[in-house]
């Protein structure tokens, strides 16, 4: 029996999540239209003093991006040309782009196939010695929104002199050992793209640190390196958050936790409903709050999968279906410490199902039973 597509089930809708606080975020654009105020003004400060205290009292300083971020991020840490900053090939190029922005050469690790984050065994086997001198920092990512092995990887940072950055471009309020992804390292970077878990209507990112003196680098470094207006004291960018984008996400980070809930609740009816099929599904570590910025699960058959579900009108989407060692602009000039085989397997059969915290519960079932439909059919049909 074939299961009726009906409406089409979007992967993801920024849309939704506009509709769901309409009122609020209209009036939060109006308030900074009439300010007339648009560039590091009021919603900014507010924006980062009310990030910083989600964050147990960190200090936030809002960006144009989470590439920013994490350009901005290394460069206060004194990352750049000479340095090697250790991070995966499985993650969103942009990781690897800031390395280089920031003049630094990346070296690529494998990744834990259960929580699609680095693996710190690979690390201490093949980055070791004379390999270890001229790296400079490591980029742990918090990808999907499982938080990676913290512990661990700060432990082993902590003994080689590494600066720690944590990306957490897809980590919004996860948690490892009860305490938030973005708050372990020296500082972590933040992307607020319309499909985060704290998304903002158009680009954002924000860098996060409990050091003063490294909130005060970027600072500097995001404004052409001025702290006094039209004289720079450090060469810096132009990366700044506009008020607008500051005052819809402050609506937005008030729903961040519920937000992060009926995501985890819409996790729980995947794992409930899918428990038994032919899907490889998503494992979540001892003592870790997943904050589910993507529920990925595992196919041999993954594209022939994806195309039998988009038949039906589920929308998927691969992240990511090229590893960052393999894509042309890298190919052949980038290092990778050791095999990349966990990597190589999971970019050939990842697949992200539908996931927003607007997702209806008729379509998260119809979903799921169009998912046991195709997952089972027969190969090649």
């Amino acid at each position: 029996m074939t299961t009726s597509a009906a409406e089409p089930i979007p992967q993801t809708d920024p849309r939704a999540s506009y509709v769901a606080h309409r009122e609020e975020i209209d009036a939060a654009i109006g308030r900074v239209l009439r300010n007339g105020r648009y560039i590091n003004g009021p919603e900014v400060e507010a924006f980062e003093a009310e990030f910083g205290e989600y964050h147990g009292g960190a200090r936030a300083v809002a960006v144009a991006s989470g590439t920013d971020a994490l350009h901005l991020a290394l460069r206060a840490c004194g990352v750049g040309p000479g340095d090697r900053v250790v991070t995966v090939s499985h993650t969103a190029v942009a990781t690897v782009a800031a390395i280089e922005l920031a003049g630094a050469t990346p070296v690529l690790v494998d990744i834990d196939p259960r929580s699609y984050t680095l693996d710190v065994r690979q690390l201490e086997a093949h980055l070791t010695g004379a390999e270890s001198r001229s790296i400079k920092a490591i980029i742990p990512v918090h990808l999907y929104g499982h938080p990676a092995n913290m512990p661990a990887i700060t432990t082993l940072a902590q003994e080689r002199g590494w600066r720690v950055i944590e990306d957490c471009a897809q980590s919004h309020g996860a948690a490892l050992h009860g305490r938030l992804a973005g708050t372990w390292g020296d500082i972590a970077a933040f992307s607020f793209y319309p499909t985060k878990n704290l998304g903002a209507i158009g680009d954002g990112g924000a860098v996060l640190t409990a050091n003063a003196e490294l909130a005060d680098r970027v600072r500097l470094l995001r404004e052409y390196g001025w702290r006094q207006r039209y004289v720079s004291d450090v060469p810096g960018t132009n990366s700044r958050l506009d008020e607008l984008q500051a005052a819809i996400l402050r609506v937005k980070l008030r729903y961040l936790t519920m937000d992060n809930a009926r995501r985890e609740r819409i996790a729980a009816r995947y794992h409930a409903g899918l428990a038994g099929s032919a899907l490889s599904l998503p494992l979540v570590a001892e003592d870790t709050r997943h904050a589910f910025h993507q529920f990925v699960v595992r196919t041999s058959r993954r594209d022939a999968v994806r195309e039998s579900l988009a038949a039906r009108g589920v929308s998927t989407l691969v992240h990511y279906p090229v590893p960052v060692h393999g894509q042309p602009a890298y190919r052949g000039r980038i290092e990778c410490a050791g095999s990349m085989a966990e990597t190589e397997s999971a970019a050939s059969e990842v697949l992200s199902l539908p996931m927003f915290p607007e997702l209806a519960d008729a379509q998260l079932d119809r979903a799921i039973a169009v998912l046991h439909e195709v997952a089972t059919e027969a190969p090649g049909r």
